[in-house]
């Protein structure tokens, strides 16, 4: 498998902005054809201080070795999270390997040699790859090399996107997941500020698969009352290959399915009283006081605060604070008559709240340390009840 990489694409298209990722098509790999045999390495030890993300094709003639393709991904600079790439097409004299190219991102020189000998059921490859000013010597031993279905086989194309879930069940109501054409991303990203809307930094990170696809995958968070809506604008966008829903916030474990009439004004959903039932429920099944709750804007997520008092040292009177993070969302997408209402596991700090002098506390514990689970006294069965809801069947995937 090839060890995925990934640099800023703010950083890609402002270096390149504009670099035709079409030009990478040459380079996905495609079935040989007439006779002969494709053979790929996945891997050249130690390249780039072992960060490289190395694909060489070659086509053989029985055991001769008539072409070869050297793709690499590397960090840009050392420590850098930002990715450049070459794809250099490589004559063969013997057993040595040369050819030049340039890198996509910062348009560098590169010049390769390298000499490949058979050692037994594998191969070693000895040179230098040469990038810019910078030279690497290249010493790799003990490599195998995989035919082309192997190698296809290996390639991930699930980008975990559904265009059109039937309900919110294996996708989550607020997450939102989109395919881009790699030159299109940084516009279409320009296009999201200042909107209710917010971006997983994570996706903005480029992988070495998407620089070979020239397709990036971006995820977005959104409250689910604007998802559809904003799903179906995306995909009337520039660049934008697929749109739908993913994997979010949303566990079916501590979800409940409720009929939504009672909880709706109109097409919205009526936050204040939901919130006010759901604040209640919580309080009793945490034998705590309701200290705050605050709707994002952005997500749609509720987030609950309650107080009670520690029971860690009695003495000292200190107060626990717990806080839990809910949703309220539709079960599908399009028109329902259900919601769902998804509750975290509580996070519990301690401080020392009492008047005057206090005591100040430290709550590092070590990395060797498990974080207990706080009891929520069974509130996910306490809201089904409140609000005449279905729990989640795991074994049966189905409401019960």
């Amino acid at each position: 498998m090839m060890r995925p990489l990934s640099f800023c694409v703010v950083g890609l298209l402002c270096v390149a902005p504009q670099t035709s990722f079409a030009d990478t098509k040459p380079n996905i790999p495609k079935p040989a054809t007439g006779p002969g045999e494709v053979r790929y390495f996945t891997a050249l030890d130690g390249l780039m201080d072992g960060n490289a993300d190395v694909v060489l094709k070659e086509n053989r003639q029985g055991k001769t070795v008539t072409s070869a393709v050297l793709d690499v991904c590397y960090p840009a600079q050392k420590g850098s999270d930002r990715k450049d790439r070459f794809v250099a097409n490589l004559a063969v004299n013997g057993q040595t390997l040369s050819g030049t190219a340039q890198t996509l991102v910062d348009k560098l020189p590169v010049t390769v040699k390298l000499v490949r000998k058979p050692s037994g059921d594998a191969f070693e490859f000895k040179g230098q790859i040469g990038i810019g000013t910078v030279t690497t010597e290249v010493n790799s031993t003990d490599n195998s090399d995989l035919s082309e279905k192997e190698f296809l086989d290996n390639q991930s194309t699930d980008d975990g996107i559904t265009a059109q879930p039937k309900d919110f069940t294996d996708v989550s109501p607020e997450s939102i997941g989109l395919r881009l054409k790699l030159d299109a991303v940084a516009d279409f990203l320009r296009g999201l500020k200042g909107q209710p809307v917010e971006v997983s930094l994570a996706g903005l990170a480029v992988s070495c698969e998407a620089l070979r696809s020239g397709e990036q995958t971006i995820n977005l968070s959104v409250d689910p009352q604007r998802a559809e809506a904003l799903v179906t604008s995306a995909r009337s966008q520039p660049g934008v290959i697929t749109a739908g829903w993913t994997s979010g916030t949303i566990d079916m474990e501590r979800t409940v399915r409720l009929p939504a009439a009672d909880w709706r004004d109109g097409d919205k959903i009526n936050r204040d009283k939901l919130t006010s039932a759901v604040t209640n429920v919580l309080a009793r099944t945490l034998a705590a006081k309701p200290s705050g709750t605050d709707w994002n804007a952005n997500t749609g997520r509720l987030k609950l605060t309650f107080k009670r008092p520690s029971s860690l040292f009695p003495a000292l009177e200190l107060t626990e604070t717990l806080e839990l993070t809910a949703m309220i969302a539709p079960d599908k997408p399009g028109a329902t008559d259900h919601l769902l209402l998804w509750v975290s596991s509580p996070q519990s700090s301690t401080r020392d709240e009492n008047t005057g002098a206090r005591l100040n506390l430290s709550d590092q514990a070590s990395g060797e340390e498990e974080v207990d689970q706080i009891d929520d006294g069974g509130a996910v069965d306490a809201l089904a009840r409140e609000f005449k809801g279905q729990r989640w069947d795991g074994e049966r995937s189905a409401w019960k």
